[in-house]
């Protein structure tokens, strides 16, 4: 892997990155926020997002699509949507820039609904909408006269093969037009594993977001009989850094390596947040400047459940991730639908984290990885602990700064 700040500079110039690693992002939709409304919603959200100190807003997809939640696209320049119209979405992020907060775009560029019939009577052409695209446009693996796939197939749709060049160059015209026409600052790229990285690494060379995130989604290693959670889960956590790789580092990757193993360390394992180095086993030990951490979203958790993070531990959860380095994510479930208490909590961990000046490559020393204990000392500015076990910093000039169930952090 090529040295960080090779990347940094490499990501200056080419856009996708922002360097200063003091980001904290908000996903603002779960799976259900297409039934309420959600751009005049939002709006209302705006000024207590930017008080708290989010920098990024990650958005639900806008474009027209067959599903009501935005995830399979068929116009893509047709932005009125289940959230809302266009209009409603302008007013939403002309708010948003007057405060400060970068809008991100769902970019769901994997896959896309056709509107006409075409060879073996599948809806593999775009007759009559922008991007016209034919069969051409379309992977030989699901359906078009396409190259095979660059990535996993998505099955039961159309997957778009990114190798047309016609195809790059619809696609970079449309990110160019979100960016300056439409408003959206950062991207975040869907079901990434589709794809070769080489073409985000283009989007985002042509397109320029000020940052970029991708959702490289894949298994973590479990064994059998009873498939718990495997100790070392580094064959998962480089797939992820490889992908990274791919796009030059111009962008980042959701961290689900430490989704995967801190919301199973959490129920009496926090010796799994320690890897045999001594770091922190997920993306995030490795390159945390590129990793996302969250523990939850609308796949994993809202009323789909795939994967969720055990709710009864979601303090400890944020206090791991927004004490630590790598780039922090805030899922708008817990910040809004779980009571004042939560959002307060998750709040004050966010004033610490902005006042210590801890960032995606402060440096951490992790103190104790236990059962029932996880402890670390970030920069030297913050300690914490998570867990059962009762632990606290030695030295009498650590004051504690936030506590609640089974956390604590202090700084000095």
């Amino acid at each position: 892997m090529v040295s960080e700040d090779k990347f940094e500079e490499q990501a200056a110039r080419n856009g996708g990155f922002i360097k200063n690693g003091r980001e904290i992002l908000f996903q603002a939709f779960n799976w259900e926020s297409n039934k309420h409304n959600w751009w005049s919603n939002l709006k209302d959200k705006v000024t207590g997002l930017a008080e708290s100190g989010f920098t990024s807003v990650w958005l639900p997809p806008p474009t027209q699509s067959l599903s009501q939640e935005g995830y399979l696209p068929q116009n893509l320049y047709f932005l009125d949507s289940c959230y809302g119209s266009l209009h409603e979405l302008k007013l939403l992020l002309h708010k948003m820039n007057e405060h400060n907060v970068r809008a991100m775009a769902d970019v769901v560029i994997n896959h896309r609904i056709g509107t006409t019939q075409g060879s073996h009577g599948m809806y593999n052409r775009y007759d009559g909408i922008p991007m016209s695209w034919d069969e051409h446009a379309v992977t030989s693996c699901s359906g078009g006269k396409g190259n095979k796939s660059t990535g996993v197939k998505f099955d039961g749709v159309p997957n778009i093969d990114h190798t047309q060049p016609f195809v790059l160059k619809d696609i970079i015209e449309w990110l160019i037009w979100l960016r300056k026409s439409v408003g959206f600052q950062d991207f975040r790229f869907d079901f990434a594993k589709g794809y070769a990285a080489k073409f985000v690494k283009e989007y985002i060379e042509e397109s320029k977001p000020l940052f970029a995130v991708g959702e490289y989604w894949d298994s973590c290693e479990y064994s059998p009989p009873d498939y718990r959670l495997n100790y070392n889960q580094d064959s998962h956590r480089q797939r992820i850094i490889n992908w990274i790789d791919g796009t030059g580092g111009l962008c980042a990757a959701f961290d689900f390596t430490t989704k995967g193993i801190l919301q199973e360390a959490v129920k009496g394992e926090l010796w799994r947040l320690r890897d045999p180095q001594g770091k922190p086993p997920g993306v995030m030990g490795w390159w945390p400047s590129r990793s996302v951490t969250f523990i939850e979203n609308h796949d994993t958790g809202s009323t789909q459940g795939h994967w969720p993070f055990p709710s009864d531990h979601t303090m400890e959860g944020y206090a791991y991730i927004l004490t630590h380095p790598g780039i922090p994510t805030v899922f708008y479930d817990h910040f809004y639908d779980q009571g004042v208490p939560l959002h307060d909590e998750i709040a004050k961990l966010m004033q610490i984290r902005k006042c210590q000046d801890i960032h995606s490559r402060s440096l951490i020393k992790i103190l104790e990885a236990r059962s029932d204990l996880y402890s670390a000392r970030i920069d030297d500015k913050l300690c914490m602990k998570i867990g059962d076990g009762s632990w606290c910093p030695s030295d009498p000039e650590w004051r504690l700064a936030a506590s609640g169930d089974r956390y604590a952090v202090w700084h000095k």
